[in-house]
């Protein structure tokens, strides 16, 4: 019988949660034939909320599922799992700034990157709780014996929102829109590339030769779109976040297809002139689902290059605010 993968989830009473673990259970993100194990953290507050979950993850009868345990200790939920997705977050408050919402969870994110130092060392990590590159940069430089790229940021629904607007102008199907990146910061500086996109076999700048729409409408368009969809909904979208958190986890474990690649933040190595340790978006791929490299000699024109040097300078900064939190730490 095959083995489950563990999973540990954070902020497992959260809207985003709540959207993901019931795909999770039913194969979505492993797979028809892997089984899983659920490991649920949450504050005492919503312990509640989550036993309510557990009961409908039980009620759903996922043949896949193994097993589902909750706990209010990050050490104890984590310990065990290959895969830690952390999702929770410090609340998050209309008019905050992004500096204090990384004050804010500083230490929500030193304290579990020592809890998965302590419980977890072999496991990979995604973070999905926003900031969420500078989140994983203060959790990595706090799980010191956790290898370097086991750490994970999102910005696969960046490059997931950039597919889309793509897709509509050149009037496809979004499947047709292949190989777009996510550089940088996820955010509203996050810089996607479009220009070494393709839509069916042919480069995205070829199909839509409109140099003044992709500065002027689409650029915009993705910075603002988070917002746009807060201010629209009240809350953060979690459908989205869901179907960008299962489409990274996919796209990490299992070999990259020819010519293609997918995005994520990680520790850089250098490339692109992206200073090493900094969690930095990239154009990723790998051969064995286990390991990964970025993607080289991407064409990048002056636009591009300055809108790059834009995220490095932002997320530098950021390193800047959170400094407290990553005693020692040298990006």
């Amino acid at each position: 019988m095959t083995e489950p993968i563990h999973i540990a989830v954070t902020g497992a009473a959260g809207r985003i949660s709540y959207a993901l673990l019931f795909h999770i259970a039913n194969g979505g993100m492993f797979g028809p034939d892997q089984p899983v194990s659920l490991s649920l953290l949450e504050v005492p507050a919503m312990m509640p909320l989550v036993e309510a979950t557990m009961m409908e993850l039980d009620d759903c009868n996922f043949p896949l599922l193994r097993s589902v345990r909750a706990s209010t200790e990050a050490a104890e939920c984590f310990a065990g799992a290959n895969w830690i997705l952390l999702i929770g977050s410090a609340a998050f408050h209309p008019g905050m700034t992004r500096t204090e919402a990384l004050l804010a969870n500083g230490p929500i994110f030193q304290a579990q990157g020592r809890a998965i130092n302590e419980a977890a060392k072999s496991a990979r990590i995604l973070v999905v709780a926003n900031p969420c590159n500078t989140n994983c940069l203060i959790a990595s430089a706090s799980a010191i014996d956790v290898p370097p790229d086991h750490w994970f940021a999102m910005t696969r629904l960046d490059a997931n929102r950039g597919r889309a607007m793509l897709a509509h102008k050149a009037n496809v199907p979004v499947d047709q829109v292949t190989r777009v990146t996510a550089w940088g910061n996820h955010g509203p500086s996050v810089f996607i590339d479009y220009h070494n996109a393709f839509i069916g076999d042919r480069p995205a700048h070829e199909v839509i030769n409109d140099s003044e729409w992709a500065h002027q409408t689409f650029e915009p368009d993705m910075a603002h779109r988070g917002q746009r969809l807060r201010e629209i909904r009240g809350s953060s979208p979690a459908a989205s976040a869901t179907q960008a958190i299962l489409g990274t986890i996919r796209s990490i474990t299992r070999p990259t297809p020819y010519e293609q690649w997918f995005n994520a933040a990680v520790l850089s190595d250098g490339s692109y002139g992206v200073p090493k340790r900094l969690v930095f978006g990239f154009p990723l791929r790998t051969e064995d689902g286990q390991t990964w490299s970025v993607i080289q000699k991407h064409f990048l024109d002056t636009h591009a290059e300055n809108r790059i040097a834009q995220n490095v300078a932002e997320l530098e900064h950021e390193a800047v605010v959170v400094a407290e939190f990553m005693p020692g730490h040298k990006p």
